[in-house]
């Protein structure tokens, strides 16, 4: 063997290596979750092979807080969020794809540059707004200023604009209008990025915490995230097998499909092209 694949096959194997001391990383603090979660309280932290198993850390998880509504309101939310996106940055990246109008540079710089602003920097301007709409403390308050994603717009012109205008004109010459030529043509070619930037979007609201703490105020509006504030309180205590277990129904969903849709989860950024 040649220095040169020795060379290689050292390096090869110093990646494989250091994949698998990332991997075990990552899985480190969810595998704690499950220790804590499925045994009494007093095992939390003292990991005995002989550890008894219990569901009672699931049970008082569910009764101590109203998991039902809870997941009610995110199943609504995440749902709406998506559903506004879909339709309103598949209109937005099709008129900046394949429309010339006076300031259409303009606007999609304009675009761009919300790509480069936090969330977070306009939540007292957000509250503001959904004030004088009367919408605190509601669902639709806590979605709309998700509604229209810069991100999903840019996404989408860059997919549209590798569409053949062969196909487009073609379509045309058949008597297509504009809506019917973005519905049979570009969103067909395009549902490989429909799907990566779905999971995306429901992954990301799933797990939004900060806005709907500052606009709801009432278990009929509060998102799981902020329902599992309730184990931090004072007045519950600090019983880390609960909060574990309360933890693990709340990402239960996510962790599911990802397992589920992990192959067409990889296939879809690939052909995304989401880099």
């Amino acid at each position: 063997m040649s220095a040169t694949e020795k060379v290689s096959r050292g390096s090869e194997a110093l990646e494989i290596a250091g994949a698998w001391l990332l991997a075990l990383i990552w899985i480190l603090p969810l595998a704690y979750a499950v220790w804590a979660a499925i045994h009494p309280s007093e095992y939390s932290a003292h990991f005995a092979p002989d550890a008894p198993l219990t569901p009672q850390n699931f049970i008082k998880a569910w009764n101590a807080a109203p998991f039902a509504w809870y997941f009610l309101n995110t199943f609504i939310l995440v749902t709406m969020i998506l559903a506004a996106q879909l339709v309103l940055c598949t209109l937005a990246a099709y008129a900046f794809a394949r429309f010339s109008f006076a300031g259409r540079d303009v606007a999609f710089i304009l675009v761009l540059l919300q790509l480069m602003i936090m969330p977070d920097v306009l939540i007292v301007e957000n509250y503001r707004t959904m004030t004088a709409l009367g919408l605190v403390d509601t669902i639709p308050a806590i979605g709309l200023p998700y509604m229209a994603s810069a991100f999903g717009i840019f996404l989408l012109r860059q997919t549209f604009k590798t569409v053949p205008r062969e196909l487009d004109e073609a379509a045309r010459v058949e008597g297509a209008g504009p809506l019917q030529v973005l519905l049979k043509v570009y969103v067909p070619l395009a549902k490989p990025v429909y799907i990566a930037y779905g999971l995306v979007s429901v992954s990301y609201h799933w797990n939004n915490f900060l806005w709907p703490l500052i606009i709801t105020n009432s278990v009929s509006t509060r998102p799981l995230t902020v329902g599992l504030q309730i184990f931090a309180s004072a007045d519950q205590g600090i019983d880390w097998s609960v909060i574990t277990a309360a933890t693990l129904m709340t990402s239960a969903p996510l962790l599911l499909a990802f397992l589920l849709f992990q192959r067409q989860f990889v296939q879809s950024f690939m052909r995304a092209g989401i880099r």
